[in-house]
């Protein structure tokens, strides 16, 4: 079971899940774009959560902290703002991925956390990618499911310019329409959301739904800030990012779904920025970064998290992190 724990912070709060004793070593989960908590409802209990003895029962057996930390997980599920149950930002505001961040030193802080493991999905994982090369003295181990860590700068400059530009024109123009948020039936709900996410199971889709929507009596409505649509996002050079890469090498896995986003496939097709660094993690940090490619889709962790538990469980569990799975 889970419990639910709210993060006062100046706007509101930032909500979120904890699985698991709470005196073992820490282990964050940063959602994707547009999710919530929930994408790890069906990972988390497959992952280690060892015994539930408290630390003090270690200590009297002569146990250190780090043969705690082995044994025992206390895993974090947060919402970043504008997503799930956590508030939206204040008005005027745009969702920058450095604010993602900001969220989790925040979170970070609140639980007094001095060393922890990171695992992020999708835009979590460029959030958990970030933090890690702001923060790595904090970060143990770097879990990376659909995500390289970090985002390429479009190398047309005028698209560069264009994406800017539109992050500002959308925000003014969800300020002069001031919609009040449509209402739907749970079905109608769900099936917007499998639309929008053709990697979902509608089971996921339900699972997500549970904290991305409240009820009314008008309806099922949408949790998420309209703004998170249009954020404003950190990028870098091929060359920034195998350099960022290599600062935290040895302690990171990234998992890539073959029919995922990141697949070469999907590259292909309309990703063609996200290539040249998958090349580059592939060839210039293959030794030292553990890349391994799982059957599913961009959402594997949610719809068959038996096919990554194990990875990720070996990875958590490994007295040293560069220990090749």
């Amino acid at each position: 079971m889970f419990s639910e724990l709210k993060f006062p912070v100046p706007w509101g709060h930032v909500a979120a899940k904890a699985w698991g004793p709470s005196e073992g070593h820490p282990v964050l989960c940063l959602h994707g774009w547009l999710d919530n908590a929930n994408t790890f409802d069906k990972l988390i209990p497959l992952l280690p959560r060892g015994r539930s003895f408290s630390s003090g029962w270690f200590l009297l057996q002569g146990c250190t902290s780090d043969s705690l930390s082995l044994s025992d997980r206390y895993y974090v599920t947060m919402d970043f703002s504008g997503h799930g149950l956590s508030s939206h930002r204040p008005a005027g505001s745009i969702y920058h991925l450095l604010d993602y961040v900001t969220d989790v030193r925040r979170v970070v802080a609140a639980l007094q956390w001095r060393q922890f493991t990171l695992m992020g999905h999708s835009m979590g994982g460029s959030v958990a990618g970030m933090f890690c090369l702001l923060y790595p003295e904090m970060v143990d181990r770097l879990i990376l499911l659909e995500s390289l860590g970090f985002l390429l700068d479009p190398e047309d400059t005028e698209e560069w310019l264009e994406s800017k530009r539109m992050v500002i024109d959308t925000l003014l123009s969800l300020e002069a329409k001031q919609q009040t948020p449509k209402a739907w039936s749970r079905e109608a709900a769900l099936q917007r959301l499998l639309e929008a996410n053709s990697h979902l199971t509608a089971e996921g889709g339900a699972i997500l739904l549970q904290r991305g929507a409240t009820e009314t009596p008008a309806g099922l409505v949408y949790n998420r800030d309209m703004r998170v649509r249009m954020q404003s996002r950190e990028t870098f050079t091929v060359e920034q990012c195998v350099k960022f890469l290599q600062k935290i090498q040895d302690r990171v896995l990234i998992i890539i779904a073959r029919d995922g986003l990141l697949a070469p496939h999907a590259i292909d097709r309309g990703s063609e920025f996200v290539k040249p660094l998958r090349e580059a993690v592939e060839s210039a940090l293959k030794e030292h970064i553990q890349l391994i490619e799982v059957p599913g889709s961009h959402f594997v962790h949610l719809n068959e998290p038996e096919v990554v538990s194990g990875i990720i469980s070996n990875f958590l569990t490994a007295q040293n992190a560069r220990s090749r799975l």
